[in-house]
């Protein structure tokens, strides 16, 4: 399942030295803390959205990092040259696109000004000139040079008049009336980040690249998307939109179109039932690679990457046989670079037109968003084929490496200074065998100085999704969890992405289930490795982890407390109220609500709240429209009326994927469970007893 007022301060964690920093010279409060704590979230900075110059020879990339002072991310464009690796600051900003001439950087600015929002510069690299194209009334997305470097093509959102019913009374002049009514129409009328949807539909523009007023080029009541790929001769643009006359109802499938940018003429280049998306034109014009997939209505589907004439004719998958999901693409010469998960770790790809795979870099990872060790990570590719991308370990956020296809180079090391002084919780994989004898990945974190033959209070961490993966990345709540003096067991358990079509599916229409059995399985291995105390187990997670949390507290006594964070509780009101309408009934279940409520029943968290014993924090951002703050009120109301200890955490102003967006939310949620955990601990030392 991805603040306007403040309910609770920012809690400093109060772990304690790990050991003494060798400079005598210090009073202890002049030393270093050595322990990660909530205000270092503020410090860190990753790399993002690498887009390596036409020719190779450098590469553009948004630096992430934390404005203290408003409590929001900061993005910086920097630009590398590979020869002398000289690193220069350009612009405040993100979106870089280079120029086809590699002589000027689009990019997507915030204005100046009280409520100025996001708009499309262009900046000369040899003079350091930039110049703001125009004023936009919405943000651009999917910017896409021509070919000849004299325009630039982007999507953004034309307000719709909308539903009207009736009209109000005429107000007098002066006077103070209520706001007007609001009328929804839509099928989805709110979706998770974006909130209510207002009236409007996105579509295809093309600007002059020395300013002016932008060009409409699609129309519609339907939803135009990026990314925009040009034909090599500028006359066509080739893109992903559901335009069937049903698409609010048949959501998941889009179709390629190609636009002929003079006429604005519009034909559709494939048209099976599923998702088509992220087309690209090959450089010499003649065919066109493209991700998707037949729906079948499952919970799960690989991605595949297919390749078809530039017509749509002869279209043919390349990557059927590799049973991975295809997330990302880009032509060099006749082959395509694409990424995708394997067992936890995304790797970026050669892959021809004969359908050969050769990896040419892994260990890929975000550089923002990082507060639990989701796969993730980004990359593009020059003509010649050397690769940007971004990549990290446990212990950081993600830097900028660059490949040609020999060894990777490493072109940043944004934390290393401040990182030096930090103790960081070492991760390490731990063997898993759930008990139909499957193998589960699992990792294993221990607190910073930990004794061989010690054993410490255990978090068990739950990935959301369901159909997502946890991997050897860098996560802020992991840290915090260890230098906390806890461990932390975190698991790809059956469902999970990254493994193949066929263990993702083992829980489809079956979840939760048997993933219960392989977290369970996780956390007896992390107890037989002799580091899990058994007396002091503790779980949590969000979204699709959330549900699991609620799911294993109704199941079992054995652990200490729980901290469920934005979970469903009941699939039959989730069903109806998260954003995606109708996701929940096509995707997951049989039937529709109405028609099997008890199917939708007893794969809810809520039929087992009669069994729950063990204390539970119950956490939801009070702008989530993908897991509906109603389902935590409703898990929280029942755990009240039954007399289990708990309380309810909403986080201000937070969407579901958002929840840990702003640093002191991310850190203050952390603090709020660990709290919560502390409470019910029975081992001395509560708070950093790995750091005694």
């Amino acid at each position: 399942m991805a603040a306007k007022s403040r309910i609770f301060a920012l809690l400093l964690l109060s772990a304690a030295p790990l050991a003494a920093v060798p400079t005598p010279a210090l009073a202890a409060s002049e030393a270093p803390q050595r322990s990660f704590t909530g205000e270092d979230l503020f410090k860190l900075e990753g790399a993002n959205d690498p887009q390596v110059s036409p020719d190779g020879t450098k590469v553009a990339y948004v630096r992430s990092s934390a404005d203290v002072m408003a409590d929001r991310d900061a993005r910086t464009i920097w630009l590398v040259d590979l020869a002398s690796g000289r690193h220069t600051p350009l612009v405040a900003g993100g979106s870089p696109r280079w120029s086809p001439d590699g002589k000027r950087i689009a990019y997507v600015g915030r204005g100046s000004g009280e409520g100025a929002g996001p708009e499309l510069h262009v900046r000369w690299l040899d003079t350091g000139a930039d110049s703001k194209l125009t004023t936009l009334v919405e943000a651009p997305g999917g910017i896409s040079w021509a070919p000849d470097g004299k325009s630039i093509a982007f999507t953004m959102r034309v307000p719709d008049d909308g539903l009207k019913l009736g009209q109000a009374p005429a107000k007098p002049e002066g006077a103070k009336w209520a706001d007007g009514l609001e009328i929804i129409d839509r099928v989805t009328y709110r979706f998770d980040d974006a909130g209510y949807i207002k009236p409007g539909f996105d579509h295809v523009f093309l600007i002059s690249a020395e300013g002016g007023a932008p060009r409409q080029l699609t129309f519609g009541k339907f939803d135009d998307g990026a990314p925009l790929s040009w034909a090599p001769d500028g006359r066509s643009i080739v893109f992903s939109a559901n335009r069937r006359a049903d698409w609010e109802r048949e959501g998941n499938d889009s179709d390629i179109w190609s636009l002929d940018v003079g006429s604005g003429a519009l034909t559709q280049l494939t048209k099976r039932y599923g998702p088509d998306a992220a087309p690209q034109v090959s450089p010499d014009g003649r065919m066109i690679a493209y991700v998707g997939f037949d729906d079948k209505y499952r919970s799960y589907e690989n991605a595949q990457l297919y390749v078809m004439n530039r017509d749509g004719s002869g279209a043919r998958s390349l990557t059927g046989k590799l049973d991975r999901s295809i997330d990302g693409l880009a032509w060099s010469g006749n082959s395509i670079v694409v990424s995708y998960d394997d067992k936890g770790e995304k790797k970026v790809a050669r892959v021809g037109l004969d359908g050969s795979i050769k990896v040419l870099a892994s260990g890929l990872s975000a550089g923002a968003g990082y507060d639990r060790p989701y796969t993730g990570g980004d990359f593009s590719v020059s003509k010649g084929g050397t690769v940007a991308y971004t990549a990290s370990g446990t212990d950081r956020p993600a830097d900028l490496w660059v490949t040609s296809g020999g060894t990777p180079r490493k072109l940043t090391s944004l934390n290393a200074t401040w990182l030096a002084d930090k103790a960081m919780a070492p991760v390490r994989k731990l063997p898993v065998t759930a008990p139909d004898g499957r193998a589960i990945d699992a990792w294993l974190a221990v607190p910073p100085g930990l004794q061989p033959g010690q054993r410490v209070p255990l978090i068990l961490e739950i990935h959301g999704g369901p159909n997502a993966a946890y991997g050897p990345a860098f996560s802020t709540d992991v840290q915090l969890y260890a230098a906390h003096g806890y461990a932390v067991l975190y698991t790809n358990p059956r469902g999970s992405t990254s493994y193949g079509a066929e263990f993702a599916n083992l829980i489809d229409r079956a979840y939760p289930g048997k993933d219960y059995d392989d977290l369970m399985a996780a956390v007896d291995a992390a107890i037989a490795a002799g580091v899990a105390d058994p007396n002091n187990l503790f779980v949590t997670g969000g979204s699709g982890g959330g549900v699991l949390t609620a799911w294993i507290v109704g199941k079992t006594d054995r652990f200490k407390a729980a901290a469920s964070q934005k979970p469903v509780i009941n699939w039959l009101s989730e069903a109806l109220t998260m954003d995606g309408t109708t996701f929940t009934s096509r995707y997951w279940f049989d039937k529709r609500p109405w028609e099997d409520p008890m199917s939708y029943w007893n794969r809810s968290p809520l039929s087992l709240v009669g069994n729950v014993k063990t204390p539970t924090l119950v956490v939801v951002g009070s702008e989530d429209y993908r897991t509906p703050v109603s389902e935590s009120e409703q898990y929280y109301a029942a755990l009240q009326i039954r007399g289990v200890p708990t309380a309810l955490v909403k986080v201000p102003g937070a969407s579901h994927h958002g929840l840990a967006e702003r640093p002191s939310q991310s850190a203050a949620k952390a603090a709020a469970i660990l709290a919560w955990f502390d409470k019910y601990r029975t081992d001395k030392g509560a708070g950093g007893a790995a750091a005694q």
